[in-house]
């Protein structure tokens, strides 16, 4: 008997957790956001309602509530979140939700510790985990930036928000992160997002050297029980270049690392993730430093990655993995998802064209002629007419803006 589901979002990971339901029942999935997207509006797989006041937490417990009086049957529904905002909202109403909901995500104090950097990088500086070095400034606090200053001696430095859920609320629209050249173009940068009236505090930190193939993916799915089940490790080949996308993965290999695939440090994660209590969906965003050989960790998200399909191409459907632990209550045990596979959401002509790391690029060429490679948005029980042509009009835009924003 197939479970009820409820996606909370309408952006491109709701739309890739509603084609895995849709690939296990083959039928629509219903989705409640805040705002319509073309990821999912555009699709025949989804049943899409909108509320713009969802982030408020008086209408988001009470659009849910509603959901699940008039949807609740025998019972209580799947939910699934598909960003920072949403996640934090169903852990701070956690037992209100579970009187409808059954959810699997970790607790309000693990989840700050991992949403607001700050927290994220002094609450694990003596952990087992590779840290870059960082500092940090109070935004409108009257925080002395010379203080920041004597700290770096080398640039670029990178300049990102402690609090993202915050950052991404300002009306002001700001980059995602930034990397700054000099001393002068830090204080200017520090200025401007305080103008923009951001008032928490903002992360500080080393850039380590390297394109976009230093960059490595690795989520986990820690079951209810608190012990890790699945994990990956892929490396990846783009991300976003636009100044707000910036962070976000476009194309990864999962399987290969150049420097060695090397199963010790999925077990350090692992051992990280047990220690800390976490359960639910993890992804370790990391570089690879070539200084000293280690995997710095850059951020840890509380929830499936905007790239975590590549589980479910190598045979890990996400959603039955919620099914198989939260509902069915099977004894789960630890796996490494080895498999090689290409996740792109770019047209091979943008992967040829701007992966600088040619080992990387040849891997992917010859695991796209084997079919090895997957784009989440095409899907094809989803191509209707307005999906065709929203895929193609993406195609094109992602030509433009790797042109464009080349680093």
């Amino acid at each position: 008997m197939k479970p009820e589901i409820l996606i909370i979002g309408t952006d491109i990971n709701a739309y890739y957790m509603a084609r895995c339901y849709y690939e296990l029942y083959n039928e629509k999935v219903n989705l409640i956001g805040k705002s319509p997207m073309a990821f999912t509006s555009c699709s025949k797989i989804t049943k899409i309602k909108i509320e713009p006041n969802l982030w408020d937490t008086d209408v988001f417990r009470k659009t849910l509530e509603q959901y699940a009086i008039e949807n609740m049957k025998d019972k209580k529904i799947l939910l699934i979140a598909t960003n920072d905002f949403y996640v934090r909202l169903i852990a701070e109403n956690k037992e209100f939700l579970e009187k409808y909901y059954i959810f699997n995500y970790p607790d309000i104090n693990i989840i700050n510790n991992l949403l607001i950097k700050e927290n994220f990088y002094k609450t694990y500086e003596n952990s087992i985990l590779d840290l870059p070095i960082t500092e940090y400034y109070f935004c409108n606090h009257n925080d002395d930036i010379k203080k920041i200053i004597k700290k770096f001696n080398n640039y670029p430095v990178i300049i990102k928000p402690s609090d993202g859920v915050s950052y991404h609320k300002l009306k002001i629209e700001l980059d995602k992160v930034y990397k700054v050249k000099s001393e002068n173009e830090l204080i200017e940068t520090i200025k401007k997002i305080e103008e923009a009236g951001y008032n928490e505090k903002l992360i500080i930190q080393e850039f380590i050297p390297g394109d976009d193939s230093a960059l490595f993916d690795s989520i986990f799915y820690c079951g209810k029980d608190k012990k890790a089940k699945l994990a990956t490790f892929a490396q990846i080949g783009l991300q976003e270049h636009t100044p707000t996308g910036i962070g976000n993965c476009t194309v990864l290999v999962n399987g290969f690392d150049e420097h060695g695939y090397k199963e010790e440090i999925i077990y350090k994660l692992k051992e990280f993730l047990e220690n800390i209590g976490y359960q639910g969906f993890a992804e370790f965003d990391m570089k690879y430093d070539y200084r000293d050989g280690k995997y710095k960790v850059l951020e840890i998200n509380p929830r499936q990655s905007r790239s975590g399909y590549y589980l479910t191409a190598c045979g890990y459907n996400l959603v039955e993995y919620l099914i198989k632990d939260i509902i069915n209550k099977e004894n789960l045990e630890f796996n490494i998802i080895k498999e090689k596979m290409v996740l792109s959401f770019v047209p091979m002509s943008v992967i040829k064209k701007y992966i600088k790391n040619e080992k990387l690029k040849k891997e992917i060429i010859k695991l796209k002629q084997k079919n090895k490679i997957v784009n989440p948005l095409k899907y094809n029980k989803d191509m209707n007419l307005k999906r065709r042509k929203y895929m193609f009009m993406r195609d094109l835009n992602y030509k433009k803006k790797y042109k464009k924003y080349d680093f």
